[in-house]
């Protein structure tokens, strides 16, 4: 059991997520902590590279970045990064792309090891998605293909939920209650500017804009789930 921190979506760069991430630093409970990013899913772009550096630099973090595209590191220096790191937070972009990716070089293995030792994992979007049993994704759009549809994607299991980020984008909450109709499981849906703590198997919900909203997803439709910071057993969630 350990720490996950997962973000709707949002724009970090621009200050929207501004007190996800100070609560994503907080629950590191260090002086300086030592964050690294993982920006697989937008290439590693450069500029999320810089807004990543600057807002977590601003909270008192030290910085790194683990870039899997741009550059080809070894297993080896792979395994040192994320062992140096107090917290892991990983960016947007393609969730397809990047699972295929760290999946070809073990990396889910090694952030498995790192979760249950007790590092802090985090992410936005697609770096909300790889944390759960699975998603409702948008990998395809990236495939240049005008007429893609959403996908549900398998993640890497470290928490037994179906999760849908960007929740209150057009067309996605239909989407993934179709998805939920047909798999007959529940699903969370999360706003932007809304996230999901999980803490050693229970859960809160938290949201850095007033708006920001978090769903239960059944067959029967969604429900709006308590803000209130309560930690609850995530065993409970499938009897709501």
């Amino acid at each position: 059991m350990g720490i996950i921190v997962a973000i709707g979506g949002g724009n970090m760069g621009g200050g929207e997520t501004l007190k996800i991430d100070q609560e994503i630093v907080y629950l590191v409970n260090k002086k300086r902590p030592k964050a690294l990013f993982i920006p697989t899913a937008s290439d590693d772009d450069e500029g999320y590279i810089s807004s990543f550096e600057r807002v977590y630099g601003n909270l008192g973090c030290e910085t790194d970045v683990l870039r899997l595209v741009a550059q080809k590191p070894s297993l080896e220096v792979i395994a040192q990064k994320i062992d140096w790191a107090d917290l892991i937070y990983v960016g947007g972009g393609n969730t397809k792309k990047m699972l295929d990716l760290w999946r070809s070089k073990g990396i889910e293995w090694l952030l498995s090891e790192a979760y249950v030792s007790g590092t802090v994992l985090s992410g936005l979007s697609a770096g909300a998605n790889c944390w759960f049993r699975e998603s409702h994704s948008d990998s395809l759009k990236y495939s240049g293909d005008p007429n893609w549809k959403w996908i549900r994607l398998s993640g890497l299991s470290f928490v037994d939920v179906f999760l849908c980020p960007h929740h209150n984008e057009e067309g996605r909450a239909d989407s993934f209650q179709n998805m939920v109709l047909n798999s007959g499981d529940y699903g969370i849906g999360l706003e932007n500017n809304s996230a999901m703590v999980i803490i050693d198997g229970k859960y809160r919900f938290i949201a850095s804009q007033e708006d920001a909203q978090v769903y239960l997803v059944r067959d029967v439709g969604y429900v709006p789930l308590e803000m209130d910071g309560k930690l609850r057993d995530l065993k409970e969630l499938g009897e709501i």
